[in-house]
């Protein structure tokens, strides 16, 4: 972990590139560092993905409205600061991202950050081993 799941309005697919959200999110949260100056979160446990709502109404139902919820699901162990800090920084990256749509479109921007160990959770993972590789070619 961080996984940031992120829900919108698929009328956003014409006004934003959501790819380039997604891998500026995840840079965003690679870049963070905790108060020892080590990072906040595991390269290789990051994973930004977005899924578009294709039938919505946000606000006053019009279809020009437009809505992105971000949950960042982190695990526990981080003081509030490094949330607060955390929580910050992927908020000011999807608005810096956003602005050109800000200016012309009602859109609403949501970030909620949950944070618990799951009652299960399974892995399979060789990532770290292909970020190794890579960094080495």
């Amino acid at each position: 972990m961080p996984h940031l799941n992120i829900q919108y309005t698929a009328n956003l697919d014409a006004l934003t590139d959501m790819s380039a959200l997604c891998r500026g999110l995840a840079a965003t949260l690679v870049a963070l560092r905790n108060d020892d100056n080590d990072p906040l979160f595991p390269v290789a446990g990051t994973r930004v993905m977005a899924w578009p709502a294709p039938h919505f109404a946000v606000a006053d139902g019009q279809p020009d409205r437009a809505f992105i919820y971000l949950n960042l699901r982190i695990t526990p162990g981080r003081s509030d600061a490094l949330k607060k800090r955390a929580g910050d920084a992927v908020l000011a990256s999807a608005s810096a991202h956003l602005a050109p749509v800000f200016a012309r479109h009602a859109i609403g921007l949501t970030l909620q950050i949950d944070e618990g160990a799951p009652v299960y959770e399974g892995k399979r993972n060789n990532l770290a081993e292909h970020l190794a590789k890579a960094a080495t070619a």
